[in-house]
């Protein structure tokens, strides 16, 4: 009668605490240059070593800038996160796949496409959309930095057990709708706190029929529903995935583990704490017009108006229009766009690639659009040579970055201007999330490729 949180969680519990959290073994850390330098410093100044290094990986990624990664970072912020996270690796006997390591690139893209992650891990990172990871049927979730510094030590960490929820969409999704549109779906249906203290499980037969990268694109967004992280059963689609990655397991090994892993399902009577269904018919290709991911709608929907809302609500919308530059029941087809991003740990694939190379081919870019398109990793990057898609989009007007966060956060060089509107494939638009005083539109590949062509807000499926 357990559910698939359960069972992984439980095959970890090193101990309980009575009233108090759970001690958990983590199978796998994964550490970016931003979160880990306090966890290295407190490991030094209590002279410890890492207790199982060879389960711990590293590299940069959101400080990295998405060109010229051959000569040395000029931003001395950037540089010294990224010379740090490379000395205390070397100094703590720890893997890490540097700048212009062909297996480097955004942590939560690199991790499942190497085969570190695998079914039934726990797996932790100092970073919120660690929860990317759970899509291979993982208990995955993001730590802070402390708890990095408890997961080095000792390869366990204490955390409370979180409830369970199932969240099923039924049925097919209709033309032109993606994972991402589904998880913007849920997000303006949920609000971002509705999952909050939970652990979600995605099922049904939409969620079934998404590729392995729609599925790490969903549950990579669990996190902006308030979830502590969100899970999919491995199935075939998982398997076919994993099956001859660098760090899968080979021969003898690789049947093993399969076998094990075909059990990591739901039973049929498992019980959650809450089931929440959606139909797949309902979602339509998906635009947020707010600060906050929750804030969407249908693209050919119009912003939702104040009416019968409380006072408080009415603010923050109020607020939130205001800085986006919209009113109440507007429609924003056909708005003027300036920037169009297609990347970050949400959209950073090669499908993802392959969806904004379908809608761009034959056509021209956009005068006034400013396009980044940025791969999750040198080897999604050479996916796209291997596909001929870089030849489709240079002939489109567009030109491919080198790996990295890039205009995820503005961590880096990449940083859309004050009061430009960007659609942006990534998975955040709260006010300066992308630089001081940007408009961001979170959409899909696809959306984001209608504006790269078109210059406005525009329906993909209209140019499908």
């Amino acid at each position: 009668m357990n559910t698939l949180f359960d069972k992984i969680w439980d095959a970890h519990v090193v101990q309980k605490v009575d009233d108090g959290p759970t001690q958990l073994y983590i199978d796998r850390l994964y550490c970016h240059e931003v979160t880990s330098p306090q966890a290295f410093a407190g490991m030094r100044a209590r002279g410890l070593k890492c207790f199982r290094p060879e389960r711990i990986y590293c590299m940069p990624d959101h400080n990295t800038p998405t060109h010229d990664q051959d000569k040395p970072i000029e931003d001395p912020v950037s540089k010294a996160q990224v010379d740090a996270l490379e000395k205390n690796a070397a100094d703590f006997g720890l893997t890490h796949f540097g700048m212009m390591d062909k297996r480097n690139g955004i942590i939560h893209v690199v991790g499942p496409e190497r085969g570190l992650t695998l079914p039934g891990m726990t797996i932790v990172c100092g970073d919120s959309h660690t929860s990317t990871h759970g899509a291979m049927g993982a208990v995955a979730f993001g730590i802070g930095t402390s708890e990095v510094e408890m997961v080095m030590a000792s390869q366990c960490i204490l955390q409370s057990r979180p409830k369970t929820m199932r969240i099923t969409i039924d049925g097919k999704l209709g033309k032109g709708v993606t994972a991402k549109d589904v998880a913007l779906y849920m997000m303006s249906k949920m609000t971002t706190s509705g999952a909050t203290g939970y652990f979600v499980e995605y099922a049904g037969e939409a969620i079934r029929s998404l590729t392995m990268e729609g599925r790490l694109t969903l549950c990579n967004l669990s996190i902006e529903m308030g979830a502590r992280g969100g899970m999919i059963a491995p199935d075939e689609v998982t398997f076919e995935y994993i099956k001859g990655r660098e760090y899968a397991p080979k021969g003898e090994d690789w049947e093993k583990a399969l076998a094990y892993w075909k059990t990591l399902k739901s039973d049929e009577d498992a019980v959650f704490d809450k089931e929440v269904r959606y139909d797949a018919a309902d979602i339509q290709p998906m635009i947020t017009y707010g600060t906050n991911p929750g804030m969407g709608m249908a693209i050919t929907d119009c912003i939702p108006t104040t009416e019968g809302m409380a006072d408080v609500e009415k603010a923050s919308f109020e607020k939130s229009l205001g800085y986006m530059g919209f009113a109440p029941g507007e429609s924003l087809l056909g708005k003027k766009v300036d920037y169009v991003f297609l990347g970050a740990c949400t959209n950073g694939r090669i499908e993802d690639f392959r969806a904004f190379a379908s809608i761009v081919k034959g056509r021209k870019k956009a005068g006034n659009i400013t396009a980044w398109l940025v791969p999750g990793s040198w080897m999604v990057d050479g996916q796209i040579r291997e596909e001929g898609l870089d030849k489709v989009l240079e002939e489109a007007g567009f030109e491919i970055r080198q790996p990295g966060c890039s205009a995820c956060l503005a961590m880096n060089d990449d940083k859309i201007p004050a009061e430009k509107y960007a659609v942006s494939t990534s998975n955040r638009n709260f006010e300066g999330r992308q630089g001081p005083g940007s408009r961001t539109l979170l959409a899909s590949p696809l959306t984001a490729a209608a504006a790269a062509v078109t210059g406005v807000i525009t329906d993909p499926r209209t140019l499908m």
